[in-house]
């Protein structure tokens, strides 16, 4: 039984959307707070906010009782409302194809199954301190992988 409490705040983005991206995780526990960040040189808004929350998922090392924040929608509804649709029909949307991200998806499921997940909306730029925070992660990683890859 899941007894650890983490609060989670994930954001990612893209900029042109498809392009470079970055995502961020700010995990806090106890706390303690540690911040993930990563980024690709050719993505989309969405894949950053999926990857945001799989990373963060995959850091916990025990169940835990999590509070995920996001201010995508994309995440949020996928996980709370399409899932379990998608499951059931073998990875297909209502329309018939294949769901987009779905590499994603099963990562953030494969994750999420040994704890006890809240997951919860923010409207982006409001305001909320850490997403926010959240927010000037992603960016700043979107920037040092381009940095990068101009050097190579």
């Amino acid at each position: 039984m899941a007894s650890e409490h983490v609060e989670i705040w994930t954001d990612g983005g893209c900029k042109p959307n498809p392009g470079p991206g970055g995502w961020a995780a700010i995990l806090i526990y106890k706390g303690t707070i540690k911040e993930l960040t990563g980024g690709e040189l050719e993505t989309t808004n969405n894949r950053m906010e999926l990857t945001a929350a799989a990373e963060a998922l995959e850091a916990l090392t025990r169940p835990c009782k999590v509070v995920l924040h996001t201010d995508s929608e994309y995440l949020k509804n996928g996980i709370t409302r399409w899932m379990t649709g998608w499951v059931r029909k073998n990875w297909r949307s209502s329309t018939g194809d294949p769901v987009k991200n779905m590499d994603l998806w099963r990562r953030i499921l494969d994750a999420a199954k040994p704890h006890e997940i809240d997951w919860r909306w923010v409207r982006g730029h409001s305001g909320a301190p850490l997403n926010e925070r959240a927010d000037e992660l992603a960016t700043q990683a979107r920037d040092e992988l381009l940095k990068t890859a101009k050097t190579l």
